[in-house]
């Protein structure tokens, strides 16, 4: 499939933000995107606030193809992030027939009490999907271009495992490594012309430290080989010819 795909990831969790529990939701979510040609353009963390939610998704998913949240489906109090979703798009959200009976199966299954906190795992907004939770049963949803999953990593991840066949993708994103051990005050120059002269790539400068010196590892990325292979070479060279004259 041709053309360029976008994506925008919301992590959800006053948790996150406080730093008592660590993402590792961003990393997953990139690599898979990143592997099948869809581009994580922007990722937002907002805390289990309604209006904040409201006001970050609205303004993610007007932007991208799609929209990817984690955490704030479970059972507790502040766990609103289907309220908040539902709010974004102007719809109620109510109980889900299926996902009420997906888990009053599964807690009777398990001779487990179906409370009041468990039954809001079956909330989501009027009109979404399912998204199947092979994990912890309670399924996360999509609506619209957004695409609602769990928090907790093994939950998300295998969530995001359902959902990756259902998604449109673009031309994947190419990419070549250049060593460079001459640090980026002597490279910015040069390099800046090379982007200028390849606008259809992206590259990067980033400086690495190890064996007690500074070096940098030059990334050019683009969608065509022929243009990566074509600005890696300059690269390649303007790293030649400056070393020379170090």
């Amino acid at each position: 499939m041709t053309g360029i795909v976008t994506a925008a990831m919301l992590v959800i969790g006053d948790e996150i933000l406080s730093g008592r529990t660590k993402d590792k939701n961003i990393g997953h979510l990139a690599d898979i995107l990143t592997a099948i040609g869809i581009d994580l353009k922007e990722v937002r963390i907002v805390p289990d606030e309604e209006d904040e939610i409201v006001s970050a998704l609205n303004a993610v998913r007007a932007r991208y193809t799609y929209v990817f949240t984690s955490g704030g489906i479970g059972p507790t109090h502040d766990d609103i992030t289907a309220d908040s979703v539902a709010k974004a798009f102007g719809v109620p959200c109510e109980y889900d027939d299926a996902a009420y009976a997906l888990l009053a199966a599964h807690y009777a299954r398990r001779e487990l009490e179906f409370t009041e906190a468990r039954k809001r795992m079956a909330r989501m907004p009027r009109g979404a999907s399912h998204i199947e939770n092979p994990v912890s049963v309670a399924p996360g949803f999509r609506i619209g271009n957004v695409h609602v999953m769990a928090g907790v990593p093994s939950v998300f991840q295998a969530m995001l495992d359902k959902v990756v066949p259902t998604l449109k993708t673009g031309l994947k994103m190419l990419s070549a490594t250049v060593p460079c051990a001459l640090g980026e005050g002597v490279i910015g120059g040069p390099l800046a012309e090379i982007q200028k002269a390849h606008p259809e790539t992206i590259i990067g400068s980033y400086p690495k430290f190890g064996e007690g010196k500074f070096w940098t590892e030059l990334v050019v990325r683009a969608r065509s080989p022929e243009i990566l292979e074509a600005a890696r070479r300059d690269v390649e060279a303007m790293v030649s010819a400056l070393s020379a004259d170090a």
